[in-house]
């Protein structure tokens, strides 16, 4: 899923395109796409583009007359800029935005159809789609902690929960979470002062540093690679890969369509994770430590 480091360079880039320009035509393709009633589409074409941002993991295209177009590209969508009146690919895509300068497509992989488009009129109805995490790059340390601990969860839940944090996600969580050398499944009220700091300063660090990283791929062009899975993260995508820091190899937990990355070497003092669910079914066979683990795969 785009978090907020793919969703803050994909915004920059249609700014510089749409901005000013006017959107002529919207062509939807996937009947699941369009979830609201009014305004209608009709009522969005041939209006000019005030303004792109970003609410959470959405995007949202600002038009004069206060309508606003919002786009949601969950897990598998993805946002191609191609020639004015470009065609929709067959199987993936899902909407093309013509504008004046250009067309904007939406598509999505797999056939799940998750990704959305809300149409709404005026700030009051905009607001009620955002989740009302805070901008960690915004807040300060003060805030950051009080909204880590409001409610006692796993510090993964904590991160990519949308009503505590806005545009983290999966992976990224893994990332900070093993930057600041922090147990995935540490509960939030069991954090000290300085565990809280080291978590923030991480949280920040590495938004910043992916944001960046994003720009420089992308540079005058368009997002091309977008992808929860990059080519220098630590630990995300990594399983079996060994630590950029300590050389351990990175362990996971899968649950449904998520998983955890860790280094249990950095993050857990060598103890291996199980959620719930897999300690109940392996009992004693999940291995407790990293060595456990390696003797089981035939390691000295």
């Amino acid at each position: 899923m785009p978090e907020l480091p793919d969703v803050t360079v994909y915004i920059e880039c249609l700014a510089r395109r749409i901005v000013g320009a006017t959107l002529e035509k919207v062509r939807i393709a996937s009947p699941f796409l369009l979830r609201s009633v009014s305004p209608s589409v009709a009522e969005i074409e041939g209006r000019r583009v005030r303004g792109v941002r970003r609410i959470g993991k959405r995007i949202v295209i600002e038009f004069d007359g206060e309508l606003f177009a919002v786009v949601h590209l969950m897990i598998a969508g993805r946002l191609r800029w191609c020639e004015r009146g470009a065609k929709l690919p067959g199987r993936l895509g899902l909407a093309a935005f013509d504008f004046s300068t250009g067309t904007l497509i939406l598509t999505e992989a797999g056939t799940k159809r998750r990704a959305s488009l809300h149409l709404v009129r005026g700030a009051s109805a905009l607001a009620q789609l955002d989740p009302g995490g805070v901008e960690v790059l915004e807040c300060d340390l003060a805030t950051f902690g009080a909204m880590l601990q409001r409610e006692n969860h796993t510090l993964k839940r904590a991160l990519t929960d949308p009503h505590a944090f806005s545009g983290i996600g999966n992976a990224y969580s893994d990332e900070i979470l093993h930057r600041a050398r922090l147990s995935p499944l540490q509960w939030t009220s069991k954090l000290d002062p300085g565990e809280i700091a080291r978590l923030f300063e991480a949280t920040r660090a590495t938004l910043i540093e992916w944001t960046e990283r994003s720009r420089r791929e992308a540079g005058d062009g368009f997002p091309g690679k977008v992808t929860a899975f990059r080519e220098g993260m630590a630990v995300h995508g990594r399983y079996r890969e060994p630590c950029p820091v300590c050389g351990s190899p990175v362990q996971r937990i899968v649950h449904a369509e998520n998983e955890i990355n860790y280094c249990a070497t950095c993050q857990t003092g060598g103890k291996l994770l199980a959620d719930r669910a897999l300690s109940r079914l392996l009992k004693g066979d999940w291995p407790k430590t990293l060595e456990e683990w390696e003797r089981l795969r035939g390691k000295p």
